[in-house]
């Protein structure tokens, strides 16, 4: 019985260890057609503030970018395939991260003077199973938190994606 024991604990103990596993996002620049260059990964990792992207990024225009989670899991067609952003509220509002807005709105990558993104961020409002079955998706503009004077954010054209799979 003692070694029964012995063993469901065990097996507790490494399923809640992968349970709360690092969840890695290999990132691509988006394509017309299939996918495009390997950048680099993102890991996402949910803290008792919300989430934190960790980016792994080369070969990013230095500045800053929009960053976002995107309803589908699809890169295609330079990124259209992955659809609008993260909405579940259906409150059709770009307020920023820390907003009252829909929940797709990460804070903004930077790239430094060598075109490498590291610094994380963090999703106060977003928990990890928020993330799952979407694109992650990269702008190649900054982004301002509103609909004015561009819409969402005016962060231009999908520059780099990938897609969060639940393992």
């Amino acid at each position: 019985m003692k070694r029964y024991c012995s063993y469901v604990s065990v097996l507790l103990v490494m399923v809640a260890t992968a349970a709360m596993a690092a969840i890695k996002v290999p990132m691509y620049y988006t394509a017309a057609q299939g996918q495009g260059k390997f950048i680099g990964n993102i890991v996402i990792e949910e803290n008792p503030y919300g989430l934190v992207f960790t980016p792994h990024l080369k070969d990013i225009p230095q500045g800053e970018h929009g960053f976002h989670i995107h309803v589908t899991p699809n890169c295609g067609r330079n990124g259209l395939d992955a659809d609008g952003h993260f909405d579940p509220g259906h409150t059709r509002k770009h307020k920023g991260p820390f907003g009252e807005g829909h929940r797709g709105d990460l804070p903004v990558l930077y790239a430094d003077s060598e075109n490498m993104v590291t610094t994380p961020v963090l999703a106060p409002r977003l928990k990890r199973k928020d993330v799952y079955e979407h694109a992650l998706m990269i702008h190649v503009d900054g982004d301002n938190y509103s609909d004015y004077p561009r819409k969402l954010g005016g962060g231009g054209a999908r520059l780099a994606c990938g897609v969060v799979h639940q393992s």
